[in-house]
């Protein structure tokens, strides 16, 4: 078997596990694909039920090795306005990978964790793992986000205690909102947000409800992993215990 075969323990095993070990697809989707005929093991098409030892057998799938799953990876990246938050665009225009060096858009299964829209900035993650992504996204955990926001105009303080109370978004409550006056200038101001929910666009409807539409939106942290000095349109590699299921995750 390749070197790339990914590890286990020694000894036969069910093929859709080895798949989905490898971090292919679900076990259910690894049966489909012995059931399409499109595994392989020492040179001859595999079958549903059929076992391979993954240190002596040449496993293959398409015709290409069943690889090791690559270990987990967490990025922070800064995104500039203009930049979409997926891994490719119909409409041609950049995305977070083209800000990534080739040996890390390419390969490594990395995406983004959660949305920041085109027009916005800031703190965005990228991951490689399904489950973290799950566990750092999921409505249920409440992850915190901060963000730095200027409006157009002056809210009124009455405005902003119903901002921070939670403004209803398609006919259902929102959350309540932490929200601080930052400072102000030709007749705009700037506000401190932080929110535990991720709802589409909801600082940008929140404030065009309110009457002071968004001039400019950067997410400064996520949880408490912060931007820092990280300049705009650069990333860095999170160390695991900055993103590992214990405080500031729940």
């Amino acid at each position: 078997m390749s070197s790339a075969s990914p590890p286990s323990a020694a000894g036969p095993q069910r093929l859709q596990k080895l798949i989905a070990a490898a971090g292919i697809c679900s076990r259910r989707r690894a049966e489909e694909l012995l059931q399409a005929g499109r595994v392989q093991v020492n040179g001859h098409t595999a079958h549903l039920g059929d076992r391979a030892d993954p240190n002596a057998d040449d496993i293959r799938l398409d015709g290409q090795p069943l690889r090791a799953k690559a270990p987990p990876l967490v990025l922070l990246l800064n995104k500039p306005v203009g930049v979409v938050s997926s891994c490719r665009d119909p409409e041609g225009r950049p995305t977070v990978l083209d800000l990534l060096p080739p040996e890390l858009a390419q390969g490594q299964g990395l995406h983004p964790v959660g949305r920041l829209d085109a027009a916005s900035r800031g703190a965005l993650l990228l991951s490689n793992d399904g489950a973290l992504t799950l566990r750092l996204t999921h409505p249920r955990y409440e992850h915190r986000k901060r963000y730095r926001v200027w409006v157009q105009g002056e809210p009124t303080t009455e405005t902003l205690g119903r901002w921070r109370a939670g403004v209803p978004l398609d006919g259902r409550p929102s959350l309540p909102v932490e929200l601080r006056r930052l400072g102000h200038g030709r007749g705009n101001t700037q506000l401190e947000l932080v929110l535990r929910e991720g709802r589409n666009r909801q600082i940008r409807r929140t404030a065009e409800l309110l009457g002071h539409p968004v001039l400019d939106l950067q997410r400064t942290a996520i949880g408490a992993i912060d931007l820092g000095a990280l300049p705009e349109g650069r990333w860095r590699r999170l160390d695991p215990r900055e993103w590992e299921p214990q405080p500031p995750w729940p």
